[in-house]
């Protein structure tokens, strides 16, 4: 009789787990703002798409300035100019955050970067799949600024993925992070969100030059 209490709590867990993915998949954000609108931009990198989509969005005119968070530490600004086919308002106006490793990495960079320049609203560029944890990790480190998702499809897209071994592994992975910045970010204390004096100011220049 134990053993199949155990069976039954198993499955039922299972089942859990799996309708839990099943509606993070189907209720990813999909849709790109019409036109944007807000005091700045943070990019999170990860692919080329969401640069090109942030950049462009900055010589738009969407918004003031763009943070481009998590810039891997050999990567100039020149470079990422030359990548994301940026202006003269990526000349004067995108600042590059070398200091984050991760996305709470991202959400720590981009709240001092806010912080800094005073802005209540941003437009938070990632990939589809990526920005349910970008947004809870940005709402934990911000909740008083307003936060526009500008979701960017990346390669082989998530609506296929139950006929792509590949998609399936990547959202699947992805949704394990989810749950986990979900338990993360509920154990973080109010004073904890305010303490980002340790995080470096994100700027135009590279760290080390």
């Amino acid at each position: 009789m134990g053993g199949r209490v155990v069976l039954r709590l198993i499955g039922a867990i299972a089942l859990v787990y799996l309708v839990g993915f099943a509606f993070f998949v189907v209720t990813l954000p999909r849709e790109e703002p019409a036109a944007p609108r807000a005091d700045g931009i943070v990019a999170l990198t990860g692919g080329d798409a969401r640069l090109d989509a942030a950049v462009n969005l900055l010589e738009k005119g969407s918004a003031r300035r763009l943070l481009v968070t998590g810039v891997n530490g050999v990567t100039t600004r020149a470079m990422l100019k030359k990548l994301s086919h940026g202006g003269k308002r990526f000349d004067c106006c995108a600042d590059l955050g070398y200091a984050a490793a991760d996305t709470h990495g991202n959400a720590l960079e981009a709240a001092v970067w806010a912080q800094r320049h005073r802005y209540k609203s941003l437009i938070v560029v990632t990939a589809t799949y990526h920005m349910p944890r970008a947004l809870m990790e940005f709402t934990t480190e911000m909740p008083s600024v307003k936060l526009i998702a500008y979701p960017v499809e990346p390669s082989g897209p998530a609506t296929s993925w139950w006929q792509s071994a590949g998609s399936l592994h990547l959202l699947h992975g992805e949704y394990l992070k989810y749950l986990a910045a979900l338990v993360t970010t509920r154990l973080e204390t109010p004073a904890a969100h305010q303490a980002l004096d340790h995080v470096p100011v994100p700027g135009k220049s590279h760290p080390t030059a």
